[in-house]
This record gives structure tokens, C-alpha cells and sequence, in this order.
């Protein structure tokens, strides 16, 4: 190990990018933590359709990484952006307190922009009037709503009702209340990018839904409807918890919830690269690795940058 002038290394990429194995070894043999940057994989209980993929930290010859915010929340909570900034700098300053390279690794862009940008959002409590009055509009009236008052770059935000009403809610607050925004401290990152080409993303997406329901992902949501989630709870997650949900309620065939997610997240992934392109536009910096690299080029692909 060497020194750098970063505090951070990230590791971003597209879902089935190979992003966590290479942060995890990199953090192997660069006294690393991660710190995962997954929106869904902060919570318990919801392991295979989030991809933890457990068996990606234990790195032979250096014992497993350890893995931070993940597990941290109960399924059924709406885990938000506000307090995933509050949570990532618990334990990015824990990490660098240890002497340890913190390592933030993920695929969601909204959790990774907000921790770099250094822009602390506030925290929205809930309006209950607010919510009494949008309960009476339609999906359309609510999404009309939220355009106008703030650009759409997160159209997810629109695929659930819960959600869209949430983020009415956050929006008119925000409105309301410009005066509560605060600054975090600026961080150093390197930001690696992981781009494997668009044929191999495809067949990697494909043959990683296949592996999942092999492991167990539809007895996953079964369990979580046991411990009392609803299904308009588990539609809440999206993707794996939305098809499959949709497919155990007699809603879609085992045929069509297959072909059915396996397109939806093919379209999460082209979404998650728009994003990591907006970030570029908007100044992010973004070191693009192959992703068809060995692993071994890529590590030290990563060194040459970090320890320069």
C-alpha cells in the first residue's frame, strides 16, 4: 500500500457489472472496507433479490471484506437518500477512524451523487393533510404535479403510487423550505466506472435472474410475506419483489413474471447508466474500465490511479 490524495475509491457500475468482486478484492489487498451503495440492499431479510451476493467478500488468501449499510433496515420501512447521507458518513468516518480505505461500491446513482456532491438533503416529516388530498388525485394529476416542481431524472419515482406521493411530499417541502439546505464536508473520491459491453451486460443479467431463482427468490418474497409485508408493500421494492409478488398472487404466470423481470431489469440497467452519464455531465469525473478486462488488469488499472 501507498499513500493517496483520495479518501474515497468508488467502484459504479450497472446492475451485473461485476462491481462488488472488484471492490472487494481491491479492498482485500488494500486494507479497504466497502460500503455499499444499493438502495434495496439495506435491508434485512431481503438478500437474493437484492444481490448481496455474500460470497463476494470472502477473498481467498485475505478472509472476507467487511461490508457496511447493508442490513440495516427492517423490510416494509421506506429507507430514504436523507438518511442513507446521514448512515454513509457514520461509517465513512468509523472506517478512516481504523486506518481503513473506505470503499463505496453500487449501483444506485441517487445514494452515490448525494454523498459526493456534499449536499446534506433535509429531512421531509410526513404530511398527513397532504396526503389526505392527494389520496383523491390520479397518478397522472400527481405526476404532473411533481414535474412542475422539479426536473424528473428519477422516473421511478413514478412506477409506484407510494412512491410518487412520497415524492410529491418531498418536493413541496423542499419548496417550502430552501433555508434548511446544509453543506457536508467535500470528499477526494476516485470514481471507477465498470462498462462491460452491451452484449455481455444482457447475457450476465439473464443468467444471474436464472442463478437467483435457482437460490431461492421466490421462497425470499414468500418468507416476507409470512412476516407480514403486503404485496402493494413488496411492489414498493420494485423488480424482483414486483414480478415475483405479482406472479404469487396469481397475477402474472412463472412464463410471463420471468420474461417480465428479466426485461424490466435489462431497462434498469440503461437507467442506471444515464444517470452515471448525468453525473458526468454535471462534472463527475468517472475512470471507465472495461469490463471485459481480467480481473488483474483491472486491480491494477485501479492502483495506477489511486496511488499516483
Amino acid at each position: 500500500m501507498g499513500t493517496s490524495v483520495y479518501d474515497l475509491l468508488v467502484i459504479l457500475g450497472p446492475t451485473a457489472s461485476g462491481k462488488t468482486t472488484l471492490a472487494a478484492h481491491w479492498a482485500a489487498r488494500n486494507g479497504g472496507e466497502i460500503l455499499s451503495a444499493d438502495s434495496r440492499q439495506v435491508y434485512r431479510g431481503m438478500t437474493i433479490g437484492t444481490g448481496k451476493d455474500l460470497s463476494d467478500y470472502e477473498i481467498p488468501g485475505f478472509g472476507r471484506v467487511p461490508c457496511h449499510l447493508t442490513d440495516i433496515a427492517d423490510a416494509g420501512y421506506h429507507y430514504n437518500v436523507f438518511e442513507y447521507q446521514r448512515d454513509f458518513l457514520r461509517a465513512f468516518e468509523e472506517v478512516r477512524s481504523r486506518g481503513k480505505v473506505p470503499v463505496l461500491c453500487g449501483g444506485s446513482g441517487m445514494y452515490i451523487e448525494a454523498v459526493l456532491s456534499g449536499y446534506r438533503l433535509i429531512q421531509v416529516p410526513p404530511d398527513l393533510a397532504l396526503r389526505e388530498r392527494m389520496a383523491s388525485m390520479t397518478d397522472e394529476a400527481l405526476t404532473g404535479l411533481l414535474c412542475s416542481l422539479k426536473p424528473l431524472h428519477n422516473h421511478s419515482d413514478t412506477e409506484n403510487r407510494k412512491r410518487l406521493m412520497r415524492a410529491v411530499e418531498i418536493a413541496l417541502y423542499q419548496r417550502d423550505h430552501p433555508s434548511e439546505d446544509a453543506d457536508d464536508p467535500r470528499l477526494q473520491p476516485l470514481i471507477i466506472g465498470m462498462l462491460p459491453d452491451r452484449e455481455t451486460r444482457r447475457a450476465r443479467i439473464t443468467a444471474r435472474l436464472r442463478q437467483r431463482l435457482g437460490e431461492g427468490l421466490i421462497e425470499e418474497v414468500q418468507e416476507l410475506m409470512r412476516g407480514g409485508l403486503s404485496a402493494s408493500d413488496l411492489e414498493y421494492y420494485g423488480l424482483e419483489y414486483k414480478f415475483v409478488t405479482r406472479y404469487l398472487t396469481g397475477e402474472l404466470s412463472r412464463a410471463e413474471m420471468e420474461t417480465q423481470l428479466n426485461t424490466a431489469i435489462h431497462q434498469f440497467a440503461k437507467r442506471q447508466m444515464t444517470w452515471f452519464r448525468k453525473m458526468e455531465r454535471d462534472g463527475f469525473c468517472i475512470h471507465w474500465l472495461d469490463g471485459d478486462w481480467a480481473l488483474s488488469e483491472m486491480l491494477l488499472a485501479i492502483d495506477a490511479l489511486y496511488y499516483r
